[in-house]
């Protein structure tokens, strides 16, 4: 957890180093016109950054609604492409809403 955005903006991560961890790494601080915002580096899992993610705010959900008194978020993501996620605690669970990009449609048969 950083003091402000422009850190979180700012960070130029060594990627190898980061690989060695095998585990991904946040980064989160309040936003300057959102609640929070986050970056999230992977390059164990085959991914530098990635540019939205929904399982880590599972994660930062709570943290953040605990600090900031409320159970309604908007989180930032500013990552190169950039995300907006709103997210709400429900009792255990988060419901994340944002706009989406469909990559792949596909059939899966069990």
């Amino acid at each position: 957890v950083l003091d402000n955005e422009a850190e979180v903006r700012a960070l130029a991560p060594d990627f190898t180093a980061l690989r060695a961890l095998n585990a991904g790494v946040i980064a989160t601080a309040p936003g300057e016109q959102s609640d929070c915002v986050v970056r999230y580096f992977a390059p164990a899992f085959g991914i530098d950054e990635d540019p939205a993610t929904g399982s880590i705010h599972c994660a930062l959900t709570p943290y953040w609604a605990a600090r900031l008194g409320k159970n309604a978020i908007y989180s930032r993501q500013v990552s190169k492409r950039c995300a907006d996620l709103f997210c709400e605690l429900k009792g255990e669970r988060v419901e994340i809403a944002g706009s989406a990009v469909k990559y792949l449609d596909g059939w899966i048969e069990i």
